[in-house]
This record gives structure tokens, sequence and C-alpha cells, in this order.
């Protein structure tokens, strides 16, 4: 059978496979609460939901489906295998636990570098089963090279969707207030790689399929992988996974910060893929990729950081107006054409010095609006907001300055306690 084929064949045997649909449901489930949580964020911070619980559920599904097609054919081209006995699967179970015990380290980085270093240790003392079976017995090169080729899937992923459920939040620094965002997603990844069979035991491995590999194939060769094609049964076998990305800026758009967050991946997965080679040459080389891996990651984090904390944050009021932060699709703000970056300058030819002077007259009004806008660009507008009965105006305004009784803190709460503490303040706050 064509490798191609193949491989759309056994990603696509998650949803056919009733354990496997079960998963995918599961996950969907806990994604959907988790979404439910942001959407009520975004409800009592904007005044409305940007986007539905159920559409940032979808697209975490569909989206990563279609990158656990792409992450698929990638490995299966690259000749990735695993020994039925290297306990990969390890991997992916890990990543889902870490969704929920610590998503910063929903990171196959991480996982893999620690399963890596266990199975080289189990390697070097000889541990085995009390039959004389050996157990996590992972190749370092094909482990790290498929965390390569994750992160390369990782920061498409980041790029197109990482801004969706950004959470609108706000810092202090030398008594200046300054808008940012939260951003936070998770998707579920269905992935088939190469599992490598002994002849003895492929009868009891329901599900899978010997097949004949093209002349070209693997393109990353060593000997130990040469070996297992030579003389084991190949067969995809499909799991699930969870991706996550995570990031606060009050220095970029949403959008751009995606795309550098992406970028950043995109190269750090495309070195790793290139590191991983260094496992060919022994034991030396296998430690350093797998101390390569975290360390490389984390330096890609706080170089990030770095690059946050030296630029000037872009939403911030001032004598030049009051600093648009989010707005809400078809919103009165967005009908009459004010954006995100936007700054309002005047009301009615009046001069706001408090955000809530705008609500309350968004709120109260009967009669439209005269605003006059100063785009990000440094080009004044004028529009005109059209009240409406019981509508709120749809948008996150920066106030220049925020009483300490009205400010809601994140710092060791639980998220239930700080939705009450919003909910609480809400009409004070607007």
């Amino acid at each position: 059978m064509n490798l191609i084929m193949y491989t759309l064949r056994s990603v696509a045997y998650v949803i056919v496979e009733p354990s496997l649909m079960l998963i995918l449901i599961l996950l969907g489930v806990m994604f959907y609460m988790k979404n439910k949580k942001v959407t009520a964020m975004q409800q009592m911070i904007i005044g409305d939901k940007v986007n539905s619980a159920l559409e940032l559920t979808l697209s975490q599904i569909v989206l990563g489906i279609l990158a656990g097609v792409i992450a698929s054919l990638l490995l299966s081209h690259l000749g990735i295998v695993f020994r039925e006995n290297s306990g990969i699967e390890l991997l992916f179970m890990i990543s889902i636990l870490l969704m929920f015990i610590k998503p910063r380290f929903v990171c196959f980085s991480y996982s893999a570098s620690i399963l890596g270093l266990v199975s080289l240790i189990f390697t070097y003392f000889n541990i085995t089963t009390s039959d004389g079976l050996e157990i996590l017995r992972i190749d370092i090169m094909s482990l790290m090279a498929f965390v390569g080729v994750l992160h390369i899937v990782e920061s498409i992923l980041v790029m197109l969707d990482g801004e969706k459920g950004a959470i609108p939040v706000f810092s202090n620094k030398g008594g200046r207030i300054s808008g940012g965002y939260a951003l936070n997603r998770y998707w579920v990844l269905p992935i088939a790689i190469f599992i490598a069979y002994a002849a003895t035991s492929i009868g009891s491995t329901a599900g899978t399929e010997s097949i004949s590999t093209p002349s070209w194939w693997p393109i990353l060769r060593t000997n130990d992988i040469l070996n297992v094609i030579n003389t084991m049964i190949l067969g995809l076998i499909p799991f699930f996974g969870v991706l996550g990305y995570s990031s606060v800026t009050f220095t970029q758009k949403k959008k751009k910060k995606v795309l550098s967050s992406g970028i950043a991946i995109l190269i750090y997965g495309i070195i790793l893929t290139l590191v991983s080679q260094l496992a060919r040459f022994g034991l030396v080389g296998e430690v350093l990729v797998l101390i390569f891996a975290p360390l490389a990651h984390e330096g890609m984090l706080m170089l990030q950081k770095k690059v946050e904390e030296k630029r000037e944050a872009i939403f911030v009021s001032g004598e030049d107006g009051i600093s648009v932060l989010e707005v809400v699709p078809y919103s009165i703000a967005y009908e009459a054409g004010i954006r995100v970056g936007d700054k309002i300058v005047s009301l009615n030819d009046q001069n706001i010095d408090d955000v809530t002077e705008i609500y309350k007259m968004v709120r109260n009004s009967i009669y439209d609006i005269n605003v006059k806008v100063l785009g990000m660009d440094g080009n004044g507008k004028e529009v005109t907001l059209k009240p409406q009965r019981n509508k709120n105006l749809g948008a996150v305004l920066v106030p220049k300055m925020v009483q300490s009784d009205k400010v809601v803190a994140f710092e060791d709460k639980k998220f239930s306690e700080v939705l009450e503490k919003i909910k609480e303040k809400r009409k004070d706050i607007k």
C-alpha cells in the first residue's frame, strides 16, 4: 500500500475505532469545559463573548486532527520508528495529564527528555522484566526527532489558532496601567507512528498491518533503524496527545504575538530535529540531545520574555486618548468602526478622563454619540456610536488609573474565585 494512503488511513482510524473515538469525545468534553470558563471570563471582562465555547472547542479538535495528519505524514516519511517495548505511549499519557496538573509543562520536550534519560538508565543497567523482556528501550534519535516534528506542527497551530480565547489583562508598572492579553490554547493531536513488532508477537496486535516501504525510505537512517526495518514488522499505530500554548503580551497585538511565538517554535523544532542526529554518535551524543531539548526550550521562552520586557506597552491610555484593547465583532463599537489599538479622544467633543464615563454614556444614551478616534497609525477619524437599549459598548478600554478596591488579582486564586470577584465588581468597573 502507498505510504501516504497508509498513513492517512491510520490517522482516520481514530474516528472509526470505538475506544479511540471515546478518547476523542472525552478530550472534546474536557476542552469544552475549559472553554466555558474562558468565555465566562470574557463575558465578565468584555461584557460579551468574543468566541463561543463550542467554536473554541471545534477549532481545537478540527485543526488538531489536521495537524495530526501533517505530523503523521512527516514522521512516516522520515522513517521514525519505535519498538513495541519502547514505552513511547507514556509520552502521550504524560502530555494529557500535564494539561490538568501543570499546564506550563504540556510540552513534549520535557516529558521526552525524562523518558529518554530513564531509557538510558534501563539500558545501561540492563533492567528487564521478570521474564527477561527489555522495557523502555527507546531510540533517542527517533525520540527527539519526533519531538522536533511535533514542535514544527505546533508552530502552525499557534500561528493559525493561538489568538482565539484570549483574555484581556492589565498590568501596573511604574504607576501606569497597560493592557494586554493572556493567551492559552490546547489542541488534541491524533498521530500515527511506526511501531516495530517482533514476528512472534504480531499475531497479538489487533488492527495492525505489515507494509512494504519504498526503496528511499527511511529518510533518517541509522544502523538501529535499518536493523529494525529488516528484522521486524512495522505497523502505523494511532495515539492521542495534547499540544499546548500559553503566553502573555502587553507589547503586541494578539495576531502579531502568536506569529512571533509560532516562528520561534518553528525554529526550535527544526533545530531540535537536526540536533537529534547527534544521538547517532553513541551515549555522549544521546545525553547531549536529551539535555539540549529542555534547555533550548527554556532558552526560547526566556528570550521571548526578555524581548517582551524590552518593548514598550502599546495599549496605554494618556493625554492623547483612551486606548482600546479589545472589540467584540458586530458590537456597537465594532459597527461604528472602532478597532483594537485605536484611542478614543473625545465623545461629543468632550475629552474623557475616565473609561467608566464612556461605558455609562453608551449604556444610558438614546442619541447617537460622535466619537473622535486616533488610530495606531497616527491618523484621526470621526465615527458615530449608535447606542442600543440594554446593549454594552462591546469593547475593553484601558483605564488611566484604577482604584485599589476595584482590582481583581489573579495570583494564587482559583478560576471560580476570580470569576466571583469580577461579578461582584463588574457594576463598579463599567
